[in-house]
Parts: structure tokens; sequence; C-alpha cells
């Protein structure tokens, strides 16, 4: 689905209408949630004799979301991270990627702002990632992001604690909350 959202650089035009929230999430839940989050912690409680359908699913639940979150959290460092932290540069808008940041700023945008970006998305030009990153900070996304990332973190904490309560701690609390505090604010 990522590879797939828009034509080959030099293929085609850029299509930002394809760019949509039900297909970004459809691609971060494939693409990360399910074999970085779920499948892993999955296979450890099958591993560990835990076949209880019910708690198998809130562990569903809670590490599709962490794998969104993370999704998101690497797109917003593709964009804002220093590559010497990161470790790398990031090449997202160069690379035409349904991002969040693009999605979110399409969402957002005027017709002036959607055309701006239309006209810079997808290519490899320095002044063109220049023009769509300062379009994002014009749009206030970095606060967007802080808001989601704190709203996120809190949602997720709220639904470790419901599970282990609810199952009884079948599941102990800290395999969760230990990938969430390895991912949460991270810089790289």
């Amino acid at each position: 689905m990522d590879l797939t959202s828009q034509p080959a650089p030099g293929v085609g035009p850029v299509d930002l209408d394809r760019f949509t929230l039900d297909r970004y999430r459809g691609i971060v839940k494939h693409k990360t949630a399910y074999y970085s989050f779920y499948l892993p912690i999955a296979c450890a409680l099958l591993m560990a004799g835990v076949t209880d359908a019910a708690l198998l699913a809130q562990a569903e639940d809670i590490l599709v979301a962490m794998g969104e979150y993370f999704q998101i959290q690497d797109d917003y460092l593709d964009a804002y991270a220093e590559p010497a932290v990161l470790g790398k540069v990031g090449t997202d808008i160069q690379d035409n990627k349904c991002s969040w940041l693009v999605v979110q700023a399409l969402a957002r945008a005027s017709p002036a702002q959607i055309a701006t970006l239309k006209a810079n998305y997808g290519k490899h030009d320095d002044a063109a990632v220049a023009t769509v990153k300062a379009l994002y900070r014009e749009l206030g996304l970095e606060s967007l992001y802080e808001a989601y990332e704190e709203a996120t973190y809190k949602e997720l904490r709220e639904k470790i604690a419901a599970s282990c309560a609810a199952t009884g701690g079948k599941v102990p609390e800290e395999v969760y909350l230990s990938l969430l505090h390895k991912i949460y604010k991270r810089h790289k």
C-alpha cells in the first residue's frame, strides 16, 4: 500500500488526492503496527501459553494503536528531527510518501496552500522541500503532533491499565509499558 500510493518518480504526476487519513491508517496498520508491535507480542504470549482470544484481542487493540503512534512519530521525525540525531536525512517529502504530516496538511490547507503542496511535494529539490516544511510550520503541524502525542500516550496508558485490570494481570502491564516508554517522546 505504501509503495503503490503514488506512481514511481518520473512515471506519472503526483496525486495528493489519494492521500487520505483512511489510506494512511491502512498503510500504517499493515506496514508497521502489526509486524513491529502486535505480532512479536502475540507470538510471545502464545509461546507463554496465553491463548485466550479476548486477551489477544486486547493486546491487538493496544499494540496496533501503539504501532500507529510509532509510525506517526516516525513521520514527524522524518521532517523535523536533526539528521545528526535521527541518524539519517528524512526523505518522505521528496519520496512522495503518504505521511501523517501531508495528510494533516491537506486536511487543513486552503486551496492556495494545497496548490503549493501539489507544486512542491514529491520533488527531489531542496527549495521544494523547504517550501513544504514552511507550509507545515504555517499550518501548525508541530503543535498538532505534540497534542496528538500527549493524547495518544494518555489513551494508551488508560487502555493498558484497563486491560490489565480486566484480565487480572494475565498479561503484565510492563509488557505494554516497556514498549510505550521506549517510544514516548523519542528523538530518533
